[in-house]
């Protein structure tokens, strides 16, 4: 079994790279939007509730992600792919009316649009991608995915809130609209042969829950998603507590910003060596590793040095990514072809909604509980589940046990 860095060898291949283009030219876009849109309905309404919604809005529609994932495999990815691009670079410009308060609704409906065909979006390539490139090399892959992802957040939340400071919210829509017209015609050149999905025996339900049935049955993919969920539980809490820990530090706010950009790095990083590392443990030893990096750096967040702080931020962010990373490679590697779009969203759902519950707890116990406390609780919680899932008894097929 090889373990060398094989990320060229994915590079190699024509639909790869093209569909690498196209996740680094929306990603910017998104990344951006992510970041103005929050500013944008600030300062249109003055609300810190309203400007919250817009993170909500768009991470609402995962809660729904099995019943949309279903859609990826009614019909054929590619085409599906190109025009949930388009949909989007035709939706967004309508925030070019946007210029007061009242119309700070038709923002948030956009943005619910946006996650909604993000859930399809990722479906969809989940599914697309596990028939164009070899099983052996879609860790590469998965793990290249991250990096562009994260290097774009590195990278677009500064040009788009120079962008906003220039044009405002209008302008950073227009490019994100852009963006998506861009990676429309990139998913357009994919060379990928699809048959006609077979006509559904079932109704939309009864088709959904058998992706969640296949993902809770399934002796590999049940115990990596269930650690997921509870290392994404536990990242969210961590998140919401970033600017009590830079208070603890004694830094300003902004602060936080160089603590992510680190973090981000480590993400960067080890998406390009998740290959070799998927290779060399399985999927289940590869997870539980960066779990338990992801464990100890949070509890020693608690230690308020700032070389402790950046060398915490990198490592978790070294660490987080690699259960994501081996739950989709295990989903595109184990499930058949006519289920693994809805299982891909059924998994993505049971990953990151987890997240956006552990954001919202941590910023309530943030008030009344020390943060120091809360790490040194999330660290060993994290250490427990790192430690049942390489108990698992699952390790990957070809992998030694």
């Amino acid at each position: 079994m090889t373990t060398t860095w094989t990320a060229p060898r994915v590079l190699r291949d024509g639909n790869a790279r093209r569909y690498l283009a196209a996740v680094v030219v929306s990603g910017f876009g998104t990344s951006a939007l992510w970041l103005a849109a929050g500013v944008w309905v600030k300062e249109l309404t003055g609300s810190d509730g309203l400007a919250a919604l817009c993170l909500l809005a768009m991470w609402a529609p995962t809660l729904v992600g099995p019943l949309l994932g279903t859609l990826a495999d009614r019909v054929r990815r590619r085409p599906l792919l190109i025009g949930v691009n388009l949909l989007m670079a035709g939706l967004l410009p309508v925030l070019v009316t946007v210029d007061s308060a009242a119309e700070v609704w038709l923002v948030l409906a956009v943005l619910f649009a946006y996650g909604a065909a993000g859930v399809v979006h990722d479906a969809a390539e989940a599914a697309l991608v596990a028939g164009v490139v070899r099983p052996e090399l879609l860790g590469d892959f998965n793990g290249l995915r991250m990096t562009a992802t994260e290097g774009m957040k590195l990278t677009a939340p500064l040009a788009g809130a120079g962008l906003y400071a220039v044009y405002g919210g209008a302008g950073v829509a227009v490019l994100d609209a852009v963006t998506f017209a861009v990676a429309a015609v990139l998913c357009a050149g994919l060379r990928v042969p699809e048959g006609r999905p077979e006509r559904p025996a079932a109704g939309w339900w009864p088709r959904t829950v058998k992706g969640a049935r296949r993902v809770w049955s399934h002796p590999r993919l049940r115990p990596l998603v269930l650690a997921g969920g509870t290392t994404m539980l536990c990242a969210g809490v961590n998140g919401a507590l970033v600017y009590a820990v830079v208070e603890g530090l004694g830094r300003a706010p902004a602060f936080a910003g160089v603590l992510a950009a680190v973090q981000g790095a480590g993400s960067v990083a080890v998406g390009l060596a998740s290959g070799a590392g998927l290779r060399r443990l399985g999927e289940v030893r590869f997870a539980a590793a960066g779990i338990a990096l992801t464990g100890v750096a949070v509890a020693l967040r608690a230690v308020p040095y700032d070389v402790v702080a950046l060398v915490s931020s990198a490592a978790i962010g070294a660490g987080l990514p690699c259960v994501l990373i081996a739950a989709l490679t295990a989903v595109q590697r184990t499930v058949p072809d006519a289920l693994l779009g809805r299982t891909a969203a059924t998994a993505s759902t049971l990953l990151f909604a987890p997240n956006v519950l552990g954001l919202a707890a941590g910023a309530a116990l943030v008030e009344s509980v020390p943060y120091a406390t809360l790490l040194l609780i999330l660290g060993p919680a994290l250490l427990a589940t790192a430690l049942r899932l390489s108990r698992s008894g699952t390790p990957p097929a070809g992998v030694p046990a």
